[in-house]
């Protein structure tokens, strides 16, 4: 079992690995689908470029300029994103927000891959909307929806 002092410890490194070099960061040359997300409170901003064909997401980039857990999470959300089914990156979205919204203590999903190190989030409540805004820009992107603010 891996105690909270190792979850702490990954999450601190994974979320400085994936700030400093981050995965699908930058504007592709073709997308289908695009949304952009703000989260004013601590001046989070993110795009998010789709390629959906035929309700599979082929590819997804993503823009911005926030803190290191928006853009950690960013990188890690649109890594485990390529090759899945909109309904299976909803399913994925649900699966997110219920562990880094839950207590500390809960159960951690096997599911969510990589992207579980971020429920080391739920220690800081405030920070909670960092780790959700690319989940959410994602998700306007994928119905058509623009702009999206965590306030």
């Amino acid at each position: 079992m891996i105690s909270q002092s190792d979850i702490r410890d990954l999450y601190q490194e994974v979320i400085l690995d994936h700030n400093k070099s981050p995965r699908n960061f930058g504007k592709p040359t073709e997308h289908t689908h695009h949304a952009e997300g703000f989260n004013p409170l601590c001046g989070d901003h993110l795009q998010m470029f789709l390629n959906i064909e035929d309700n599979i997401i082929k590819d997804v980039k993503f823009e911005g300029e926030g803190c290191a857990i928006s853009k950690a999470t960013a990188s890690l959300m649109t890594s485990e994103l390529k090759g899945k089914t909109t309904d299976e990156a909803q399913h994925l979205f649900d699966k997110f927000l219920s562990v880094v919204t839950s207590d500390i203590d809960s159960p951690i999903d096997p599911e969510l891959g990589k992207l579980s190190v971020i429920a080391g989030v739920r220690e800081f409540p405030v920070r909670v909307k960092c780790a959700t805004l690319a989940m959410h820009t994602i998700k306007n992107a994928i119905n058509n929806e623009g702009i999206v603010s965590t306030e």
